[in-house]
Formats: structure tokens, C-alpha cells, sequence
């Protein structure tokens, strides 16, 4: 018994028909985890076993709370679980208070009678797009053990992809699903950020902060959303890939792609293309503003640093990642002018956004310009630095306009690529839909 590669309903299938149990997933689950414990900075081994027990028993008895009742999901180390510090993959935090009651989206996933494995690794306090974090055991890239996973949810894309679990929780900040499901050839979808309450989740910005799900489909990524979200929309009717009108933005998105990630992407849009998709180039030269506008600091440089000094954590500096330390203290150097200079640029291009998107259904991208990096290279600091922007700057873009986002892998290379289909806020039933579609053209044409 494996997860690895498993959709969440090829496993509720499985459950229903009696060819495996609950608990047998989940101990296939701990046993993957045990062969490699780094993308988890805490394990519910017992929890999970009575929870896959009384699962089974449930079953048996002809009672399950949702069709997926018994599988074992991940969750980012961000989020309030009851009786337990939130570290936020930080040192900081890792002694804090115990959380006196489940983040709702923790809760939601409990009531669908999820099976929760453990809290997943990430970059301290979800500020880094790349994956990194000294305080713990480094997950690597499935795919090439000298390459970065991505990140933040780095833990939680590794755990996915090792069938460690069946699907992950994450959270979306500029890229932080994205990037990582990218890297780790799975999918990762960021929905419009009102959709799902952030209570209970440790902020990094909260104008761009969304939490969204990790997984091997983008079935698997609806199902999760519709648990999580506030109020679930109706599922979009199945779409078909005939007819799309997409649109590649020539400006900002496609500058600089590493090889690789250019032959990949091309070689995805000629697959949708060939099945009837009508793809244009579109400019969207307010794009090319976004380095201006973030010149003396970004959003969440402004609210990371609020953040950080109400709760009194930068009193313990020399606790931080340096890297995370750095992003942080931007903001020490940003006025209040500064920030509502940002949040008017934002709203500038929120709505030339929906002016640029309004005549086509989504917009297409890579979703990093660059592969997972080497672990080598990151050990510089202005490399860092360098492959960390990179890594964030097509995905960032999409939590700016405030738009939603998934992420499907295409390639067929040595490592993983993703292609980011976008789409315009509370669009996101329809991105769904569409994405199922453009993934099994995807999948077709590997």
C-alpha cells in the first residue's frame, strides 16, 4: 500500500469497496514518513492511528462524515492546532502557548474526517519562496536530492510526493503553494483570498495571505477547497479545453526563462492548442511597474515587520533565519506614506487587471522562471536573494491583483515544471473546472 501518486478519490473509492482501510493508509503513511522524516517538524502518530480507527469503525457501520473520511492529509506548521504551540517554523514560536482551539480550516478538515498525519516543514514564517529553513532537517526536491523543494510549503509538497500523505495544506502569500507543487511536479492551487477564513494562521501579509491545498490532482486540490472554503460554491459544470481563450501575457512573466522552463511551456501551450484552445499574446504592460512599486519594499515587507514588532518576536533577533531576518527589517524602513503608496499601486493594477482579463477566460504563465535551485547555491546570501525573487515573481503576481491560481506540472524533463493558469477573482469554480480539463490534455501529451 503506497500513497504516493494516489487521487483522494481513487483512495475514498478504495475505502468504500473495502480493498483497504483507513488504517492501513495511514500506517502507509507513517511508514513513509519514517523512511524520511524531514518535510515534518511533528508527527500525530497516535492521534492519526485513533482517529484511522475510529474511521474504520464508522465505516463498518455505514456512517462516514464526507466520501474522504479516513485519509491522511498534512497540514503547514502554521496553523492553531488545539493544545499545541503554533511555531510557524520558527525557534521563536516552538515554546509559545498552546493554541486553545483548532484554526478553522484545521477544524474542517477534522469534520470531513481527514486523517491528520502531522505538521509540515516551511520557511520560518512563511517569508521565503524557495524552501529553506536552518532550524530544522532540510527536505530536499523529490525529484534531484540536491535541489530546494520550493516554499514555503516546501514540507508540504515533499509529503505529498512521497506519499506521505495524500494531500497538504498550505498557505499562499506570493507563490507559497504554487512554487512548491511547481518544483515538486504536483499540483497546488491558490484560491481568491475571501474565500477561505485565515483565522488561526499565522500571518505573514494580511492583504495577500490565502491557504490553499497540495495534492496529486486538481480534483483532489477541489475537493480539499471545498472543505476549506467559508462557503463552498457550486462545482463549475466540466469544461472543455475547445474554445478556451487564453492569453500570455508578453511582459514581466515570460522574461528570462531558464531553457528548460521555455521548451516546457511551449510545448504545453502546443498541446492546448492542438485540442482546440485559442491562446493569444496579451500586453500587460502594468506588469512591468511591479519592480517599481515593491523599489523601497513590498506589502508584506510593510505587515511582516508590524506584525513581528507587535508581538514583541524581533526582541529575539539572533533567533531568526538571517534570510527571514532580512525581509523582516525592510520594513523597519518603509512609512506610513510607503505603504499607502503600495496598497494604491495594488489597486491601480487590480483593476487593470480585470481590464487586461476581462476578453479572455485565463491567463497563462510558467509558474517560476527557474528551476528548483541547487541547495549549493543558496547557501550565498545575494544568491539567495536572487533565485528567492526569481522563484516568487510570476506567482506574486497573482496575489497582487487578488485573482486565484492553480498550478499543473507540464515537462518531461529531469525536473519538474509548472504551468500557473490564472484567473480573476471569485473565479475560481471555473479555473477548476478548466484546469481538470487542461491537466488530462497535459497529461496526454507527456
Amino acid at each position: 500500500m503506497t500513497l504516493k501518486g494516489r487521487t483522494l478519490a481513487g483512495l475514498a473509492s478504495d475505502l468504500a469497496r473495502d480493498v483497504t482501510t483507513s488504517r492501513e493508509l495511514t500506517e502507509a503513511a507513517l511508514e513513509a514518513i519514517q523512511a524520511d522524516p524531514r518535510p515534518f517538524t511533528r508527527v500525530w502518530s497516535a492521534p492519526a492511528r485513533a482517529a484511522a480507527d475510529a474511521s474504520d469503525r464508522l465505516r463498518a457501520q455505514g456512517i462516514g462524515a464526507s466520501p474522504f473520511a479516513g485519509i491522511p492529509i498534512s497540514v503547514k506548521d502554521l496553523f492553531d492546532v488545539a493544545g499545541e504551540a503554533t511555531p510557524a517554523g520558527s525557534r521563536i514560536l516552538a515554546t509559545g502557548p498552546a493554541a486553545k482551539a483548532d484554526a478553522p480550516t484545521i477544524a474542517r478538515l477534522r469534520a470531513a474526517g481527514f486523517v491528520l498525519i502531522g505538521r509540515t516543514q516551511m520557511s520560518e514564517f512563511a517569508f521565503t519562496g524557495v524552501g529553506l529553513n536552518p532550524h530544522h532537517p532540510q527536505p530536499v526536491n523529490p525529484s534531484d536530492a540536491e535541489r530546494a523543494p520550493g516554499g514555503s510549503s516546501g514540507g508540504a509538497a515533499v509529503s505529498v510526493a512521497l506519499g506521505q500523505a495524500a494531500g497538504a495544506i498550505g498557505t499562499d502569500t506570493g507563490g507559497s503553494v504554487r512554487i512548491p507543487a511547481a518544483f515538486c511536479g504536483l499540483v497546488g492551487f491558490k484560491p481568491t483570498q475571501r474565500r477561505v477564513t485565515r483565522e488561526g494562521a499565522f500571518p505573514l501579509s494580511d492583504a495577500l495571505d490565502s491557504i490553499g491545498p497540495i495534492a496529486n490532482s486538481t480534483a483532489c486540490c477541489r475537493a480539499l477547497d471545498a472543505v476549506l472554503a467559508d462557503s463552498p460554491s457550486p462545482p463549475a459544470p466540466p469544461a472543455r479545453v475547445a474554445g478556451l481563450r487564453l492569453a500570455t501575457p508578453r511582459q514581466y512573466l515570460l522574461e528570462g526563462l531558464e531553457p528548460p522552463v521555455a521548451e516546457a511551456f511551449e510545448r504545453a501551450l502546443a498541446a492546448l492548442s492542438s485540442a482546440g484552445a485559442r491562446i493569444e499574446g496579451l500586453d500587460f504592460p502594468e506588469l512591468d511597474s511591479i519592480p517599481a512599486m515593491n523599489r523601497s519594499g513590498s506589502i508584506s515587507n510593510a505587515e511582516a515587520f508590524a506584525h513581528h514588532r507587535r508581538r514583541g518576536l524581533l526582541e529575539q533577533r539572533s533567533l531568526y533565519d538571517p534570510n527571514v531576518l532580512t525581509r523582516v527589517e525592510v520594513g523597519a524602513s518603509m512609512g506610513a506614506a510607503d505603504y499607502c503608496d503600495l496598497l494604491e499601486a495594488r489597486a491601480r493594477l487590480i483593476e487593470a487587471a480585470a481590464a487586461r482579463m476581462a476578453p479572455y477566460d485565463f491567463l497563462v504563465a510558467p509558474t517560476t522562471p527557474i528551476l528548483a535551485p541547487r541547495l549549493d547555491d543558496l547557501a550565498d546570501p545575494a544568491e539567495f536573494a536572487r533565485l528567492n525573487g526569481l522563484a516568487l515573481r510570476n506567482t506574486s503576481v497573482v496575489n497582487l491583483i487578488d485573482g486565484c491560481a492553480i498550478s499543473l506540472p507540464i515537462g518531461g524533463g529531469d525536473l519538474p515544471v509548472g504551468l500557473m493558469v490564472m484567473a480573476r477573482p471569485m473565479a475560481d469554480a471555473g479555473l477548476l473546472a478548466a484546469a481538470e480539463a487542461i491537466e488530462e490534455v497535459l497529461r496526454a501529451s507527456d
